[in-house]
């Protein structure tokens, strides 16, 4: 760490020459989350663009300022409590598996369901309605999670949290953005190389240049080189030009005209906000073990007042503290790169300006970041867990790459609605198999979570709790909560459905109830009582 970012004991400099990398690297990280939720609804779902920069990134962004401010001031004022002039500021920003999967998952899917009832403005205001309604359940849920964080980081297996996360790794934040990479090859290949350079295989660039910065920069640049002379792969568009406007985020009882569509949005919504709170924990915990202790009750409390402030003014998107406190701490950040990235990205958000950096930079530049998360994310989930639990992990990865097919499938510029109809009332020896790729996919968070709870109890010879996930899982699918019949995901009454999907619920209800009797009854005999033996399972 350079002498100038140091500080004489008891004296805290909150912003140094280390709080400029700091700043780029959480601004990025932002910028590339609000990018691809852009490019998310504009791209393949349609979505109009002057409600995604006008309505719903002013108070998404809004967010981001209102938690890095707060986290700013807890950094001054554990600095002043302690007198330790170090002090690092928490990084806050939007939560890149859900922002991206509430784009991917609640917002697309919506307004394609809207659009077929009402003309393309008023699906999309509705839309945007119930992506801010979302956001208000998530962030009261946070609230009161943030009491009983640690509780629900007990009750859940380890494997069942982060194999849900994995599975959003690797179809949603992995396979999605590899694709856009190699729509533009030679480009996004470039930004994937130093990604993967510096951050992957860590190896620093020439005179401590930021990886992410040297491959945003160098994409853009050679995308805009080889654009023009019809080298880049795709057909080039001209240079956006800078507009700015003024959208301020003001409070608004919009999110209440949501609220009745947005409540089928629940198995998403808690699962979201129930992994924010553990990774909450998990990140505070990590700067205390940096040497900065921070109140774990606190942190959390700030990330959910910033998502409820967001989704009451008009965000579609969840903060969060995110991982890598002590990275920021060895580039030598304080406190001055959270206030800048807060202020860059809020008023960005109400000037106007990321939209133009939304435009500016092309999808497969930003891709490779999103890359790297969702390794970090997976590599994450199988080395977290004992070896003996990876198992558990990837079977908890399956019910995302079904809600991915689900959502391909279910575009009608890809399959017609009338296919899709077909295809999901398909007679035969055994259920349709569209059906049964949307079932999967329906409420598939929850069901990663309890796939991998179950599994891992069954590893662990605890085989009547694993029947109790089990019969939770009966219970849940048997009222659409998990593995709904209806494309849009819908709870019900399942005597109150038709056709082929009457017979989901029973039988999948029936199938999960099944299996915790068959455990219940194995549990008797003395071979499932066999102690473990932990080189099986390496």
């Amino acid at each position: 760490m350079s002498a100038e970012n140091t500080a004489p004991a008891g004296k805290y400099n909150w912003f140094v020459t280390g709080d400029i990398n700091g700043f780029f690297g959480l601004m990025f990280d932002n910028l590339t989350v609000m990018s691809f939720m852009a490019f998310i609804l504009i791209g393949p779902f349609g979505f109009p663009k002057e409600i995604v920069f006008g309505k719903m990134f002013p108070g998404t962004a809004f967010g981001v300022l209102f938690g890095d401010v707060i986290y700013t001031l807890m950094a001054m004022r554990l600095a002043k409590r302690t007198g330790n002039p170090n002090v690092t500021a928490m990084p806050l920003g939007l939560d890149t598996p859900s922002s991206i999967g509430i784009a991917l998952i609640v917002l697309g899917p919506a307004f394609l369901d809207l659009k077929t009832r009402m003309p393309v403005q008023e699906a999309a205001m509705m839309t945007w309605y119930i992506g801010m309604a979302v956001m208000v359940m998530i962030g009261c849920i946070k609230f009161c999670l943030s009491f009983c964080g640690g509780w629900i980081q007990k009750m859940v297996p380890q494997a069942g949290l982060l194999g849900s996360l994995a599975g959003i790794g690797v179809a949603l934040l992995g396979f999605i953005p590899l694709i856009d990479i190699f729509r533009l090859p030679v480009v996004g290949m470039v930004s994937l190389g130093l990604i993967l350079y510096t951050l992957v295989a860590k190896i620093q660039l020439p005179s401590g240049i930021p990886g992410v910065f040297a491959a945003v920069v160098s994409g853009t640049v050679l995308y805009y080189i080889l654009g023009p002379m019809g080298l880049s792969g795709g057909t080039f568009g001209p240079m956006p030009t800078l507009e700015l406007g003024f959208a301020l985020p003001t409070p608004t009882s919009g999110f209440i005209n949501g609220i009745h569509e947005a409540v089928k949005y629940l198995p998403i919504a808690i699962p979201f906000a129930v992994l924010t709170v553990v990774g909450g924990i998990n990140v505070t915990e990590s700067a205390r073990v940096a040497g900065d202790d921070y109140n774990t009750r606190d942190i959390l409390l700030t990330e959910a007042l910033a998502t409820l402030v967001a989704g009451v003014c008009g965000g579609v998107a969840q903060s969060t503290p995110y991982i890598g406190q002590p990275a920021y701490k060895r580039m030598g950040s304080r406190a001055g790169y959270t206030l800048l990235t807060g202020l860059f990205i809020g008023l960005g958000g109400m000037l106007g300006y990321v939209s133009f950096f939304v435009e500016l930079i092309p999808k497969a530049v930003l891709a490779p970041i999103l890359i790297f998360v969702a390794l970090d994310i997976m590599v994450q989930a199988f080395l977290a867990v004992p070896a003996k639990h990876a198992s558990a992990v990837a079977f908890a990865i399956l019910p995302t790459i079904a809600r991915l097919m689900a959502i391909k499938l279910g575009n009608p510029d890809v399959v017609s609605p009338e296919t899709f109809n077909k295809l999901m009332n398909a007679g035969g020896k055994e259920l349709p198999e569209m059906l049964v790729i949307v079932v999967l996919g329906n409420g598939f968070i929850v069901t990663a979570m309890l796939w991998g709870a179950f599994l891992t109890e069954m590893i662990d010879r605890r085989l009547k709790v694993s029947a109790l996930y089990l019969c939770i899982l009966g219970l849940l699918s048997f009222f659409g909560i998990i593995h709904s019949a209806s494309p849009d995901g819908n709870m019900y009454l399942p005597w109150t459905l038709t056709g082929m999907a009457r017979q989901i619920p029973f039988q999948f209800a029936a199938c999960y109830i099944v299996l915790a009797l068959m455990l219940l009854a194995l549990s008797l005999t003395k071979e499932s009582r066999v102690p473990l033996v932990e080189e099986e399972f390496h």
